[in-house]
């Protein structure tokens, strides 16, 4: 997906008087985006968790080297009566996954929910023997490599769709009856410091004196004069 997406499931502000103009007509994005994706938890909720798991803080997150994570009981209401846990996706890969690659992102995280709440939280290896297990019985293999053949526990463990199973089915159906309106990064930071590098790098031009052979950079059409030579400086070619 190239471009933020919007599908059916996005509704379109109706305009009012004294409306804003840039919002008029246009979807609200924040609304749209957390909208869909609790929807999309509720849905796989009921149908691969039997409706067990509670609710939980669904954030974005950009969290390098990962898809996603969970963090059990990170927040807590300030009267402190309530505490959640937390889902978080990364939306810097968002346009590189499908929906579908997204959503079992999603799942994945809800398993471990799920042995947070009814299995056996890990005290050494994240994805342990038992989270394995609940994400085969979803249709979702774990592979270190999130390929056929990875070691299927470990600190770090994606996984990969299985063809018609549990998961796969279930998204089908999800993305043909609502859809996910999941905006994607037209940029990222990684984006802005390249063209940043770039544009510095073109602001500067080597030039080389032809008679010791010495090095200096300046902006492009400078006047430049070798001190030990007093030769010439040509810009590089």
């Amino acid at each position: 997906m190239a471009r933020a997406t919007a599908l059916k499931s996005t509704k379109v502000r109706a305009a009012k008087p004294g409306a804003n103009p840039q919002q008029v007509k246009r979807p609200d994005p924040t609304a749209s985006t957390y909208r869909d994706l609790q929807s999309a938890y509720d849905f796989f909720n009921r149908r691969l968790f039997e409706g067990k798991l509670p609710f939980c803080l669904l954030t974005l997150q950009r969290h390098k080297g990962s898809y996603g994570y969970f963090a059990p009981g990170r927040f807590a209401s300030r009267d402190g009566k309530h505490n959640t846990d937390e889902v978080a996706l990364n939306p810097s890969h968002f346009k590189e996954r499908t929906d579908k690659e997204t959503l079992s992102t999603l799942v994945h995280e809800q398993a471990h929910v799920w042995q947070a709440h009814f299995g056996k939280p890990p005290s050494g290896v994240y994805h342990n023997k038992e989270w394995a297990a609940k994400m085969k019985e979803l249709g979702l293999y774990p592979s270190t490599t999130g390929k056929p053949g990875g070691k299927e526990t470990g600190r770090q463990c994606s996984h990969y769709i299985t063809k018609g199973g549990p998961f796969d089915v279930a998204c089908d159906e999800f993305l043909g009856k609502s859809g996910a309106a999941l905006y994607v990064e037209a940029w990222s930071e990684g984006d802005a410091e390249r063209k940043k590098r770039e544009t510095k790098n073109a602001s500067k031009t080597k030039y080389t004196c032809a008679g010791c052979q010495c090095n200096a950079w300046a902006k492009p059409g400078a006047n430049l004069i070798c001190g030990d030579c007093s030769e010439d400086m040509e810009p590089a070619t």
